[in-house]
C-alpha cells in the first residue's frame, strides 16, 4: 500500500456540487479581462485564499489558530512527501523563510519565499540523483538482507547528508528487488533505476513555474480540511472526464515504461481499435496534429503531457508514429487516427446474474449489481449513475432475480444528486440526507427522494468497505436508517461526511473545490469519522489503522442532529411493497455467514495476510519483499507499469519515492479483471447473504414498521392540522 495521504487522495472522490464562478473576489479577478486564458500567478494568490474564506464551512479568515503552519506543512509534504530529499534542517530553514507569509501575499504579492524553497528542493533532488548513479556503479551488489521504513509518516527527517544516505541505500535495495523479481537481470536493474531518477529530474526541470503555485494553492486549500482542493485547469479536465465517464481521444490504455509510451490495450469501438493497425505493446514514439501537423518527439516525455497531446475534439485528427518489435526486427510506421468520443465503462454500473442451488429451495438467481462511483454528466444526453442504475434494476427484474446485492465497496463518492436518485430506488419516497451549512443558524438542508416508484423491492444486501465513501455512505446509511437493507463487508466505512462544491474560476485558473458542509442520514447521524458500520462484518485487508477520514490530515470533527425519517419511504402493501429488516434478521444471516467465513479458504488468506502485516508492522524486509513479489510474478501474468490516457482527478504535485520505484500496477484484460472480481471473497459472501435472505423473507409482504419512526417537517405540519 502507498503512502497514507497519496492512496486517500487518488481513491476518495469528493462528493460534489458544481457551481459557477461569481461573489466575492471574483469580479476583482476578472476586472479589465479579456476572454483570453488567465495564467496562473503570484499576484492572484492572495485573492483565491479569499474566496475559500468566503466559501469554507469552517474557516473564514486568514486569522484561523494554526493554518498558515498547516499551509507550510502542507507545501513541504507537496515538495517531498516521502521524507527521501530534504534534511531536517532544510524543513527547519522553509518554515522559518515561509513565516508570515500571509501576510507577504496580501501586502505586496511577495512569493519569494516560495520559490527560494522550491529551488531547495530541487538542489536536493540533484543530489540524489547524483548519489544514485554513484551507488549503481560497478562496484554495487544486491544485498536482500535490507531492513526500511518505507511510510514517511514513521520516519523523521534525516539530520544529515550521512542518514539521507544510509535510508537512500536501503531505499535503492528495495527498488532492484522489484526489478530482479520481474526477471530482469542487476544490470539492466540498475540501468532503470537510474533512468528513473534523471526522468524525473528533467520533469522537475521542465515544470512551468505556473505549477509551482497550483502546488502551493492546493496546499492552502488541504490545510482547510482534507477534502478541499485547488484544482489547476489540468486537474480540471480530468477531474470533469471522471464525472462524465467519457472523452475524445482514440481509445487506449497506455503506460510509461522504460522512457517510452506504450499501448497496453486498446477500448473496443475506440479509434485505435477500428483502425486495426494498432496492437498491444506498441511504442508511440512522436506524436502530430492532423495530416500535416508539426512532429513531436515523445520519447521520455512525461506521460500526462503525452496524453494531452493525443486528446482532443471528435472528429479531428492525431498521426502516431509508432514503433514495433517483431521476430524480423524492429518496425516504425505512421498512424492516423480520428478522435471520437469515448465511454468509460469499466467505471459504469454493471450487473452480472448468479444462479445459485438452494437446499430445498430449488434455484435462486442474485443480481449482483457493481457501482464504482456516481458519476455525473449534465450536459443534454449525458448519462449518470442514477439512470444507469434504475436501467439495470429494471432488467433484474424482468430477468426475475431472487435478491439483489448492491455493491459500493470500492466506490469513493461523487455526485450528491445521483446519491439521493439512487438511495430512492429501493422504498417509495421520503428524506435521505440532510446537509448543513456554514450558517448554523439556517439549520439544515433535507434532501428527499421524489419518486413514487419503489424500482427494488425484494431483498437487498449492500457489500461496503473502509474505501467506501461520501455518496456511498449516504447511500448505504440512508437504506440501513430506513432498515430497508442489510449492509455487509468491512468493519465500516471510510467516514467522510462533508459535502465539497466546486466552483469554476476565470478560464486558464481552473477551479476550487470547497468543502462547504457536513451531511447526515436520516437518523441523524454524521458519518464523518464514524462511517456506516457493517450489520455483518467480514476480515478485510482495508480494515487498518491506516484507512479513514480520521486518519487523515486536518480532519474536520464529526457531529449529530435529530432523527429525520419519513415514514412515507415504507411500503406495507401492494405494488412496491417491501419488509424492513429486523435485529432478528441480521442475526440469523449473521449466524449463517460467520459459518461459511470459518471454513473459507479464501478468507483465510485474507486474515493470514492481516496478520502478517501487523507482525511486520512498518518496515519492510528486502528479502521479504523480493520473494512475494517473484511469487507474485509466476502467479499472476499481467502486464506492468500501466496508467490509462484518462490520469487520476487528483493533481500530483511533486514526484515522491514512489515515482522512481519501478514497481508499476498490473493491468489485466477485462475478461480478467471481471473473473478476479467474482473471485473475491466478499463479494461471494454478500451473494451468499442475499440468498439466505431471499429464503428467510420469501415474497409475501409482512411489514411491520415497530416504533413510529421521527416524521419529516412536511408530515409533522399535516398532523398539526
Amino acid at each position: 500500500m502507498k503512502q497514507r495521504t497519496q492512496f486517500h487522495y487518488l481513491i476518495i472522490w469528493a462528493l460534489v456540487i458544481f457551481a459557477t464562478a461569481g461573489g466575492v473576489g471574483q469580479r476583482s479577478l476578472a476586472q479589465g479581462m479579456s476572454p483570453q486564458v488567465v495564467e496562473l500567478k503570484c499576484s492572484v494568490l492572495y485573492e483565491l485564499q479569499q474566496k475559500y474564506f468566503n466559501r469554507h464551512v469552517t474557516y473564514d479568515s486568514a486569522a484561523a489558530p494554526n493554518l498558515e503552519n498547516r499551509t507550510v506543512e502542507q507545501f513541504i509534504k507537496y515538495l517531498d512527501g516521502s521524507k527521501m530529499y530534504l534534511l531536517s534542517k532544510d524543513v527547519e530553514k522553509i518554515k522559518k523563510s515561509l513565516d508570515k507569509l500571509f501576510n507577504k501575499l496580501r501586502d505586496d504579492n511577495n512569493c519569494e519565499a516560495i520559490v527560494a524553497a522550491n529551488q531547495l528542493f530541487n538542489t536536493r533532488m540533484k543530489e540524489r540523483v547524483e548519489f544514485v548513479k554513484k551507488t549503481l556503479g560497478p562496484k554495487f551488489k544486491f544485498n536482500p538482507k535490507v531492513k526500511l521504513i518505507l511510510d514517511p509518516e514513521k520516519r523523521n527527517w534525516p539530520a544529515n547528508m550521512e542518514e539521507a544516505n544510509a535510508f537512500h541505500e536501503k531505499y535503492i535495495q528495495y527498488q532492484i528487488a522489484n526489478y530482479l523479481a520481474s526477471d530482469m537481470n542487476l544490470e539492466e536493474a540498475k540501468q532503470r533505476v537510474v533512468r528513473n531518477y534523471e526522468r524525473i529530474m528533467r520533469r522537475i526541470e521542465e515544470t512551468p513555474e505556473r505549477e509551482l503555485w497550483a502546488r502551493y494553492m492546493d496546499s492552502f486549500a488541504r490545510a482547510l480540511d482534507p477534502h478541499t482542493s485547488y484544482l489547476s485547469k489540468d486537474a480540471l479536465e480530468d477531474f470533469e472526464i471522471q464525472m462524465r465517464l467519457s472523452l475524445e481521444g482514440i481509445g487506449a490504455t497506455l503506460s510509461s515504461q522504460d522512457g517510452f509510451t506504450v499501448i497496453e490495450q486498446l477500448i473496443a469501438g475506440g479509434a485505435a481499435f477500428r483502425s486495426g493497425k494498432l496492437k498491444s505493446k506498441d511504442k508511440i514514439i512522436e506524436v502530430a496534429q492532423g495530416e500535416t501537423g508539426e512532429v513531436q518527439n515523445v520519447i521520455e516525455m512525461d506521460l500526462r503531457d503525452v496524453v494531452r497531446l493525443i486528446r482532443g475534439k471528435k472528429g479531428t485528427k492525431v498521426r502516431l508514429t509508432i514503433l514495433r518489435k517483431e521476430a524480423e526486427g524492429t518496425q516504425r510506421f505512421q498512424v492516423v487516427l480520428v478522435r471520437d468520443k469515448i465511454k468509460l465503462e469499466d467505471e459504469a454500473a454493471q450487473i452480472t446474474y448468479l444462479d445459485r442451488e438452494v437446499k430445498g429451495a430449488g434455484t435462486k438467481k442474485v443480481a449482483l449489481l457493481t457501482l464504482p462511483s456516481f458519476y455525473s454528466d449534465n450536459r443534454k444526453g449525458g448519462r449518470s449513475a442514477a439512470s444507469d442504475m434504475k436501467k439495470l434494476i429494471e432488467e433484474a427484474n424482468a430477468n426475475k432475480a431472487d435478491a439483489l446485492v448492491l455493491d459500493l465497496s470500492n466506490n469513493g463518492g461523487g455526485s450528491l444528486e445521483d446519491a439521493v436518485k439512487v438511495a430512492g430506488l429501493f422504498f417509495r419516497v421520503g428524506n435521505v440526507v440532510k446537509q448543513s451549512g456554514r450558517a448554523e443558524e439556517r439549520g439544515e438542508l433535507a434532501l428527499s427522494d421524489r419518486d413514487p416508484d419503489v424500482d427494488w423491492a425484494g431483498p437487498l444486501v449492500v457489500l461496503v468497505s473502509r474505501v467506501s465513501a461520501s455518496a456511498s455512505e449516504i447511500v448505504s446509511g440512508a437504506l440501513q436508517d430506513y432498515k430497508r437493507a442489510v449492509v455487509v463487508g468491512g468493519d465500516h466505512t471510510f467516514g467522510k461526511g462533508t459535502v465539497q462544491s466546486v466552483e469554476y474560476l476565470p478560464l486558464g485558473l481552473g477551479a476550487m473545490k470547497t468543502t462547504i458542509g457536513m451531511f447526515f442520514t436520516p437518523s441523524g447521524n454524521s458519518t464523518q469519522h464514524r462511517g456506516v458500520t457493517s450489520d455483518i462484518e467480514f476480515p478485510s485487508a482495508f480494515s487498518t489503522d491506516d484507512i479513514g477520514e480520521k486518519t487523515l490530515d486536518y480532519s474536520l470533527p464529526p457531529k449529530k442532529i435529530s432523527s429525520f425519517l419519513s415514514r412515507k419511504a415504507y411500503v406495507a402493501e401492494g405494488v412496491g411493497a417491501w419488509k424492513v429488516v429486523t435485529p432478528e434478521l441480521i442475526g440469523r444471516l449473521k449466524k449463517a455467514s460467520a459459518s461459511r467465513i470459518a471454513t473459507s479458504a479464501e478468507f483465510k488468506k485474507v486474515k493470514d495476510e492481516i496478520e502478517k502485516a501487523k507482525k511486520r508492522g512498518h518496515t519492510i524486509d528486502v528479502a521479504e519483499h523480493y520473494k512475494e513479489k517473484t511469487q507474485a510474478k509466476k502467479d499472476d501474468k499481467g502486464t506492468k507499469g500501466a496508467s490509462p490516457e484518462v490520469p487520476g482527478t487528483e493533481p500530483k504535485a511533486a514526484p515522491s519515492a514512489a515515482d522512481a520505484e519501478g514497481d508499476g500496477g498490473e493491468v489485466l484484460s477485462r475478461e480478467e479483471q471481471k473473473k478476479r472480481y467474482m473471485e473475491r471473497a466478499d463479494v461471494q459472501e454478500a451473494v451468499n447473504i442475499a440468498i439466505d435472505m431471499a429464503g428467510e423473507l420469501g415474497s409475501t409482504p409482512n411489514i411491520t414498521i415497530g416504533a413510529k419512526p421521527d416524521l419529516d417537517g412536511e408530515e409533522k405540519d399535516k398532523e398539526k392540522n
